[in-house]
Formats: C-alpha cells, structure tokens, sequence
C-alpha cells in the first residue's frame, strides 16, 4: 500500500495503483454492488478527457492556468486519456455504480488516472505526492463533472447504438427481407385473434417482420439524435464558470469528427446539466425496439410450434436438447432468450424513467451512474441478443411447405372469398355448416352448386386472395 493525501487528509491506496485518493475513498465509501461502471463508459470518459486537453491546449487554456504547462506535458495528457479511451486501464476504475449521483467519482477517477499515466509517459514519479500533473488543475481543466460526465454518458450511448446495435438491426434485416423473398410463394393461412383467417404467404408474414426491424433501425438513428446535444462547457450549474467560451463548442465538433457521429454543444447548458430528458427519449426508442423484437421471436415460436400437436410452419434449427425428462424435445430457446432480453429493457426503461424524473433538481441529476448503467446495459444485451437470434435461428428457418399450404382449405374464412358474389349471411351460413359437418367451404358450395364452378374457383382461389401473382 501507499499513503496520499488530499483535501481532506491521508488514505492508504493499493501500491502500483494508477488512480489516487479520490477514487480510494469512492472504493471505501460505496462498497454496493461489486458492479464498476461500465467500459464503454470509461472509454467514452477517456475520450472525452483526450478531446478536453486537445481543446484547452488550443484555446491557451494551459499556458494561462494556476500551474501553466507546455506542449509536451498536454501531449502526455492526450496520450494517456486516448490509452484509458482504447481500453488499456479499465482495471483502474473500481468505483461502483452505485456512487456519487453526479458521477464525480468516476470522473475523478479517470482524472486521477490520466494524470499518473502522463506523469509516467513523461519519466516522472507518479508516486511523487508533488505532481507536475495534476488531476484537477490539469486534465480536469475549464471541466465539472456536471457537464463532462453527462457529455461522457452520451458519447458511450451513441457510439455503442452506431457501433453494435444498427449494425445487429441492419443483420437481422437482411435476413428476414432474404426470407421473404425466398417464400414469396409459399401459401399458408392468416391467423387473427389466434383464428383462422384468410390465406397469405409466408414471404407476406416473413416481409412485415422485416419491416418491423427496418422501422427499428429508424428509431435506432432517432435515438442517437436524442443525445447528440453535450452538455461540455457548462462546467458546474450552466454557466460556463472557469472555462473558455469555445470550449463547449469545440470539444463537441472533435467528439464527431472522431466519432462520425453528429455531436454539437447544447443550446442551453442549464438545460443540458441540469435534466437527462435526451436519455429518456433515447432508451424509449431502444425500448421501442426491444418490443419489435420481443414480437417477433414470439411470433416465430408459435409458428415453430409442435412438430406435432403445434402450427410448425417454421422449422428452427436444432441446437441443444430442450428437456431433463422428456428425451427428443427441442425448443425454441434463442426465441426465448431474445424475449427475456426484451424484458429487461423494458424494464430498463421503468429505471431510466424514475432516475430522471426524480433524479433532476434544480441544476444538476444525481441518478446520473445508474441512467449509464441502465442504457449502456440495455443497449449490448440488445444487440447482442440480435445478434445471436440472427445468426444461429433466423439463418437456418426453414420453412415447412407442406404443413403451411394443408391447412389452407380446412380454414372457414375462405367462405369470405364468396362475400362479392351471394353476400355476408350467405357466406357465413356456409362457414357454419361447413363447420358443423366437418367439411370443408368448398364442399359445401359445391354440394349445394351456390356460384357457378368457374366463380366458385375464382372466389376460392388461396393464390388471388393472397394477393400473391
């Protein structure tokens, strides 16, 4: 161990550790759930630091502070902030998640760390209580945790929803939309209300899956959008106190031109400190999405069902055995792993919603680690959910052609192909005798010689009511 000391006196840190008292005292004082925040949130963190010292260096932040640094000592702080950003000391961010609201903690902790790390990439002592680089006055310079941590939680969000969500959506996509296609032909029965209804094809039912997930691809380009205002440059409540005027502004244009994500700076950093409204709308959408694919690996099941006693007009790949007692079972297990995952998020959602609301008094939230938490969750297990459905059950569906075109004529509702030619009662009537004799619509038209056999063919014909040339 070693001793440092801070403004409020002496704290014993691990010995070769690269944070310093601040963190320490988060480690002592938070010790909740064992769950640190997030990489891509101390990624994002370290990006953010890189692009400050990048900015502060440029507007002569550095030469005109307390303790004025040259080119080279920045350079070090660039380099060190752009390591924490590539991963290389995410084992030096042991705060949990269930901190500080406003995430000064972490923030310090990134401060702490990129300050050791510069010190060491200059040849210096980092142990050295004396440091010529110092975590506040330096890589924390014209910056509050107020404004930078929130601008952090953003960047982390947008990068991973164009980063791994759209890419998982657009995958998913691509796949459902080869289906369709691939089935364009093959006729089955429309299933209302969990009834027969009339024909359709499976390429029909497979194209409104895709479209579904094309839609979500949409609201997952929305929600990046709901972030993309920063709150950097606000510093402590919104004013902009002990800062330069540009910083806020131009930190935002670096972030996306070093992301390739449409960044600026908020239009009103009061606003921008003070409420995570932009979060919410963001995960709504995620939320959104979440549901669309929840559907559909629900409507995939049930279409899977059997192979017996169930619709099975889809047949899922085989992947693992599906029960302790009953030899041969298998089920649709990635549909139900897509399906809880959508669960989460959804209640995900409900911790976004009541960490916002509750959380924003005044200038600043103080749910602001567990919002982070919650949306950079949501976000990977949802894409990676995706991900997985796609590759190892939407690639190998197959579909049965044999059970989807047999249960065609047994539908009652073809009686509604007869609607234009003896109307609505008459139709019925014969649904309900076609029923009760176990025949079926065609049967009993035919018996009963109700149109004439070319009309009969034409209005019970499964390809023309599909809508299917």
């Amino acid at each position: 161990m070693r001793i440092e000391r801070d403004t409020m006196g002496e704290v014993s840190i691990p010995r070769d550790a690269y944070f310093g008292s601040q963190t320490q005292r988060a480690v002592d004082n938070f010790p909740i759930s064992g769950k640190r925040i997030a990489a891509d949130l101390i990624h994002a963190l370290g990006l953010v630091k890189k692009v400050a010292a990048q900015v502060n260096f440029k507007l002569g932040k550095f030469a005109s502070c307390a303790a004025p640094l040259g080119e080279k000592e920045v350079d070090a702080i660039i380099v060190a902030a752009d390591e924490v950003a590539a991963g290389k000391f995410d084992a030096e961010f042991p705060i949990d998640v269930y901190q500080t609201g406003s995430g000064t903690s972490s923030n310090m902790n990134a401060n702490e760390v990129i300050a050791n790390r510069a010190i060491e990439l200059l040849g210096g002592d980092r142990f050295n209580p004396k440091k010529n680089i110092h975590p506040n006055d330096h890589v924390n310079l014209g910056q509050s945790t107020n404004d930078m941590f929130p601008t952090a939680i953003h960047v982390a969000v947008a990068i991973l929803i164009k980063n791994t969500l759209i890419p998982s959506l657009t995958t998913c996509h691509e796949i459902l939309l080869r289906k369709s296609r691939q089935w364009k032909d093959v006729l089955k029965i429309g299933r209302t209300h969990l009834a027969d209804a009339v024909p359709m094809t499976l390429g029909q039912e497979f194209g409104a899956f895709a479209r579904q997930v094309e839609l979500a691809k949409e609201r997952a380009q929305l929600a990046i959008g709901q972030v993309s205002e920063l709150p950097a440059g606000g510093t402590a409540v919104g004013t902009g106190l002990n800062t330069h005027p540009e910083f806020g502004k131009q930190v935002s244009k670096l972030l996306a031109e070093s992301t390739s994500i449409p960044f600026v700076e908020a239009k009103d950093h009061f606003e921008a400190n003070a409420q995570r409204d932009g979060l919410v709308a963001a995960h709504a959408l995620i939320k959104s999405i979440s549901i669309t694919l929840m559907n559909i690996a629900n409507n995939i099941r049930f279409l899977s069902s059997g192979p017996r006693c169930g619709y099975y007009e889809v047949v899922l790949p085989d992947l693992q055995p599906g029960s302790s007692i009953m030899p041969g079972k298998v089920n649709p297990v990635l549909c139900e792993s897509l399906m809880q995952v959508a669960a989460r998020v959804a209640g995900n959602d409900q911790t976004i919603t009541i960490a916002a609301a509750t959380g924003g008094q005044f200038q600043l939230n103080i749910m602001m680690p567990v919002l982070a938490d919650t949306a950079i969750e949501s976000i990977r297990i949802l894409a990676a959910a995706t991900n997985v459905f796609s590759e190892k059950a939407l690639e190998g569906l197959e579909a049965n052609e044999s059970i989807c075109n047999n249960t065609i004529e047994q539908s009652l509702a073809m009686a509604t192909g007869l609607n234009p030619y003896i109307g609505y009662e008459k139709a019925a009537a014969i649904a309900k005798e076609a029923f009760k004799t176990g025949k079926t619509v065609r049967d009993i038209c035919n018996e009963k010689n109700i149109i004439n056999p070319d009309d009969l063919k034409k209005a019970l014909d499964p390809k023309s009511m599909a809508n299917s040339k």
